[in-house]
């Protein structure tokens, strides 16, 4: 009985044995690779650039003091706000310069003692001619001295309200101290505030920025092309603007200038270029909106088209693996054509019923298990 039992214990030693081998055998073989197929197919292709700028007024002005300087008294807008041209957008209040205001003082006074001068004569020599004591020619002398001295004191006075006050007794209602839309348009931004000292704008200053108003009728995209596209763009395209805070909705635009020099930005050269955006009602486009532009640089349709992924490059040239037989492959040389950065032309090398050998099987359904599971 134990012979037995020791005879089976061998058998079933030397079955484990082999079995064992025979497992491992067949681990270490290599199972064949089964690739995916794919055939070319009929497409359109359209090759883009997208050029990356921002969307703003095409008239937009800055509304600064004009002739003078002084506090800002009262602001009678606020951004957002309607202009018509001429409306009031505020008051300033003079400062007056102390050296302008006390030689303008200065000259009144000589002026008031001149006229008065001037007038004791005048009246002294009136009395004279009307009793014919002197002639007529003897009486023009004081006559005009004390025109001119009239004139003289009405023009100091003048000259010192317009320091004090910015306006003439001459000029009514007209003053330089409210300051005036000159445009028609919205307010974007009022930098100052109420007690702000501004400066007016002369020669040697631009002076203070007291509002900003522009034509929110009228838009333009500005942006940058790179150097490697500028040459492919010219004036007159049609472009497809997407406003980044509008995400459903594409503006039409088209191109109308292209900078001549290009600027160095971080390595490369880029140029600027803008294009009017015709507006829709639906949509209030806000000054300074992020928006990118695509530019059509060319366009095939129904044409021969292969996945990128299918080609193989060497030395300038570009290939493609076709199936001759069931998982046989067989590298053919292919002429392209334009690409969209997605499916590329096929100008000459294989048909629409050739199979192109893709990705392997088992990474394919790795991928959609991922997929799945996530």
């Amino acid at each position: 009985m134990k012979k037995v039992f020791r005879i089976i214990m061998v058998v079933v030693f030397i079955l484990l044995f082999f079995g064992t081998i025979a497992f491992l055998y067949s681990k270490s073989q290599e199972k064949p690779e089964v690739y995916e197929t794919k055939s070319p197919e009929l497409t359109d292709i359209v090759k883009k650039t997208v050029a990356t700028g921002s969307v703003i007024p095409r008239k937009e002005i800055k509304i600064k003091p004009q002739g003078v300087s002084g506090i800002v008294e009262t602001l009678f807008v606020e951004p957002g706000q309607m202009l018509k041209k001429g409306d009031k957008i505020a008051k300033i209040k003079i400062i007056p310069d102390m050296i302008n205001l006390n030689s303008a003082e200065s000259r009144v006074e000589r002026a008031q003692i001149s006229f008065e001068d001037a007038q004791i004569n005048y009246n002294r020599d009136k009395l004279l001619f009307e009793k014919k004591v002197i002639s007529e020619s003897d009486f023009q002398k004081p006559r005009l001295a004390y025109r001119s001295a009239q004139e003289e004191l009405k023009s100091a006075k003048d000259n010192l309200q317009l320091i004090k006050e910015g306006v003439t007794s001459k000029s009514g209602s007209v003053t330089n101290t409210i300051i005036r839309s000159t445009i028609e348009g919205m307010i974007l931004d009022i930098p100052v505030k109420e007690g702000y000292s501004v400066i007016q704008s002369n020669t040697f200053n631009e002076g203070t920025t007291v509002a900003i108003i522009a034509d929110m009728g009228e838009m333009i995209f500005q942006g940058k092309v790179d150097e490697t596209e500028v040459g492919k763009i010219k004036q007159g395209m049609n472009l497809k603007l997407t406003i980044g805070a509008i995400e459903d909705f594409k503006f039409d635009a088209h191109l109308e200038y292209i900078s001549p020099k290009g600027v160095a930005e971080n390595g490369a050269i880029q140029f600027e270029i803008k294009a009017a955006v015709k507006l829709s009602n639906e949509y209030f486009i806000r000054s300074g909106y992020s928006a990118n532009a695509e530019i059509v640089l060319d366009r095939r349709e129904k044409v021969l088209a292969v996945n990128e992924s299918l080609l193989e490059f060497s030395n300038d040239s570009s290939f493609v693996e076709v199936e001759t037989s069931e998982q046989e492959f067989e590298q053919r040389y292919i002429k392209t054509g334009i690409s969209d950065g997605i499916n590329i032309e096929v100008l000459e090398g294989i048909t629409k019923d050739d199979k192109l050998k893709g990705e392997k099987k088992k990474k394919i359904d790795t991928i959609k298990k991922d997929k799945d599971e996530a």
